[in-house]
């Protein structure tokens, strides 16, 4: 079997810098992401741009985040965590959380299981649940 130079938008091959690929979603003003859903389990590559802050909100999704690039402070519940590139947390179902970025923005990898309905379409908001 020969190898094949990956082609992005090939149905099953993604890159999380090619901005035309995914579900578009503004979540608020200067936080948006592409959603790339499958049956079982949903990914979200989230911007957040400097001096953001989104809204606290939950959903009946579990969820895992990766800081891949910048930072940020997490909070989750009552706790507020300084994250630096490379770390990554996970909120259980129903658990309040938001982010909040200073001089640098971030870019997260969002996992969401099971898929977030809300998210299947493009749209504005965070669609929380409580």
């Amino acid at each position: 079997m020969s190898v094949q130079k990956s082609e992005p938008g090939k149905g099953w091959v993604f890159n999380l810098n090619d901005d035309d690929q995914g579900i578009h979603r503004k979540l608020a003003e200067g936080i948006t992401t592409r959603i790339f859903p499958g049956a079982e389990v949903m990914i979200s590559v989230v911007r957040v741009e400097p001096g953001t802050a989104g809204k606290p909100h939950s959903h009946v999704e579990e969820q895992w985040g990766v800081l891949l690039e910048g930072e940020c402070v997490r909070i989750q519940g009552e706790e507020e965590v300084l994250m630096k590139a490379g770390d990554f947390w996970h909120t259980p179902s129903g658990v309040p959380h938001t982010i909040r970025t200073g001089d640098s923005g971030a870019v997260i990898l969002d996992i969401f299981a099971p898929p977030r309905e809300e998210y299947m379409k493009p749209g504005e908001g965070f669609a929380d649940k409580g």
